[in-house]
């Protein structure tokens, strides 16, 4: 079974404005949901679990909350198995001018400022950090009090992990 790793102290919030992204999750927003109303529009994504996205009028850098892709980005360090194609995943579910809906869930952003959040496609509800890790592309990662799919997410993984898919049939 795969761990989730917890930190014992939360990250500071951030929040500057009220919003509909300032909002927790509700039960409607779960994988395989109806359309939802977008608050947001994918501008770039940066790796398999960030992405920038245009929201309230700026420019934010979303963390997607609960998964950890392996890295392409962080600086000295190589580039990670399978790292690559997750920012590739990503891609494929998210293209520029993507309308999306972000739900935070307690603490709102991370220690570098990013914005963290839950992620759905408004056309089809696809909850994106869900569809991540059950392919393959990411493991869980909660962080405390953010946990509200912390345990959906160690049973995606794990059924990844079962069925040998991405990461987990290539890096061994």
């Amino acid at each position: 079974m795969i761990a989730v790793a917890l930190a014992a102290t939360p990250i500071a919030v951030g929040c500057r404005s009220p919003s509909p992204a300032n909002s927790a999750p509700t039960a409607s927003f779960v994988a395989g949901s109806p359309a939802v109303e977008p608050n947001a529009t994918l501008v770039d994504v940066v790796d398999g679990d960030t992405i920038d996205v245009r929201i309230g009028g700026r420019d934010e850098r979303v963390r997607l909350i609960g998964i950890d892709t392996p890295e392409t980005k962080k600086p000295d360090s190589p580039v990670e198995c399978f790292g690559p194609e997750a920012t590739a995943f990503t891609s494929s579910l998210l293209a520029p001018g993507t309308p999306l809906r972000i739900e935070r869930d307690v603490v709102g952003r991370d220690h570098y400022g990013r914005l963290l959040g839950y992620v759905y496609r408004a056309d089809d509800g696809l909850f994106v950090n869900d569809a991540i890790i059950r392919g393959g592309f990411a493991t869980p990662l909660t962080i405390e009090p953010n946990s509200l799919f912390a345990a959906d997410f160690v049973d995606a993984a794990d059924e990844a992990e079962r069925l040998d898919l991405g990461m987990w049939a290539a890096c061994g």
